[in-house]
């Protein structure tokens, strides 16, 4: 009989972060369901069949507090003493604002959970998951198709998205000889609350505002749960999913 398989999830207190690690506990994975908000977190456990709530564990933490994430981890570590599976997920957006209007401490906070946040926990992840035996596991970085292709007036959250491109490749290189599979999903316009402006109309690279396209949850969860299940031997090392009649591809 398989072991159950140990996944964390950040910023699983809504949209793709809630329905990723709803997915993950609904197929057996014992999720760690990590952010901010504690009150949505134990709302999105509640929510699940009675009989799945104890393959839950909410933890509420700050990714961009290093002494948090340490701590989560070492409560991982203490009761499972492995991870499977870490979905790097949880990011902040911005404003609306050109680079001489982007208050700096908003680009900081930013840069903090989306970069720096990012990377503490891959950090504490590929000290876990190197030392465990059998040792190896599987991390998901949540970029951005804005890493390719800014909106207008998303400088902050547009270079977080292209680092967090640098930060997959090199930890995937790194994590080879470890066991250690790093990949990236880019995401593009998935139907949730983050989005409602887009289907009402957005600011478009020609300063005009249309609406745009967007797709159901299930298509993310999906793609992202394809990625989850391969072996370790195999890696879905960058891939990208987006609403089919959304403005990426030429002039959109």
């Amino acid at each position: 009989m398989q072991a159950t398989r140990i996944a964390l999830v950040t910023g699983a207190s809504a949209g793709i972060g809630q329905a990723c690690a709803r997915a993950l506990i609904e197929r057996g994975w014992h999720t760690w369901c990590v952010g901010r908000n504690a009150q949505a977190l134990h709302a999105t456990v509640q929510a699940l069949p009675e009989a799945q709530r104890d393959l839950a564990t909410v933890h509420p933490a700050d990714v961009s507090d290093e002494a948090a994430v340490a701590e989560l981890f070492a409560r991982i570590k203490q009761q499972h003493g492995r991870l499977d599976l870490l979905f790097n997920n949880a990011g902040l957006n911005q404003a609306a604002a050109t680079p001489d209007e982007l208050d700096p401490a908003q680009w900081r906070a930013i840069v903090d959970v989306n970069l720096n946040g990012a990377f503490y926990c891959l950090h504490h992840a590929f000290a876990l998951m190197r030392a465990q035996q059998p040792s190896g596991g599987r991390i998901i970085n949540n970029g951005s198709i804005s890493a390719q292709v800014p909106r207008p007036a998303s400088i902050a959250y547009a270079a977080t998205k292209s680092a967090i491109n640098g930060l997959t490749r090199a930890a995937s290189l790194d994590g080879r000889r470890l066991g250690i599979a790093v990949g990236q999903i880019d995401i593009g316009n998935v139907a949730s609350a983050m989005t409602e402006r887009m289907a009402a109309g957005v600011l478009q690279a020609d300063g005009e505002v249309r609406p745009e396209a967007r797709m159901d949850m299930q298509s993310v969860v999906d793609t992202f749960l394809t990625m989850a299940h391969l072996p370790l031997e195999a890696n879905i090392f960058q891939v990208t999913v987006m609403a089919n009649a959304m403005p990426f591809v030429g002039r959109g």
